[in-house]
């Protein structure tokens, strides 16, 4: 493949995987961007805010490390937990203190990786929706 993709297209692809409605649409897009080069998954989550971030941050880490997208090495890791991380600055506002769901999507293509949360935030029937991205860069043997 000789087509480069930005940090924006990849951007793209983790919130295309995170908004799927089930495994079957996650599984469809999965397959569309592995056709674009582009490698991705997803994992949900759901809990308190405070006490599910570090449960949030793991299974971003093991879903991208299972999945290929980075190696089995603190540097892959730190990539996807650092990426995850600052996904979860952008939405604490919104969710401290509230009870949350929803589902984290990772892309890589080379030596661009990206997470995305798309969340609920809900107190009883009441949800209000959010969503936080961000990038982090990997040299592409990693």
């Amino acid at each position: 493949m000789d087509e480069k993709h930005t940090s924006i297209e990849v951007g793209r692809a983790a919130l295309t995987i995170a908004i799927t409605k089930n495994r079957m649409d996650e599984q469809k897009v999965k397959d569309e961007l592995k056709a674009e080069g582009i490698r991705a998954t997803a994992v949900d989550f759901g809990g308190e805010f405070i006490s599910s971030i570090m449960k949030i941050v793991e299974r971003s880490v093991v879903a991208a490390q299972r999945q290929g997208l980075v190696s089995n090495t603190h540097v892959g890791a730190g990539a996807v937990a650092g990426a995850c991380h600052e996904a979860l600055e952008q939405l604490k506002v919104k969710a401290l203190g509230f009870n949350v769901g929803g589902k984290i999507g990772i892309a890589r293509f080379d030596e661009h990786l990206c997470v995305a949360i798309f969340m609920g935030v809900g107190v009883l029937n009441l949800n209000e929706l959010c969503v936080g991205m961000a990038h982090r860069s990997l040299d592409k043997v990693e």
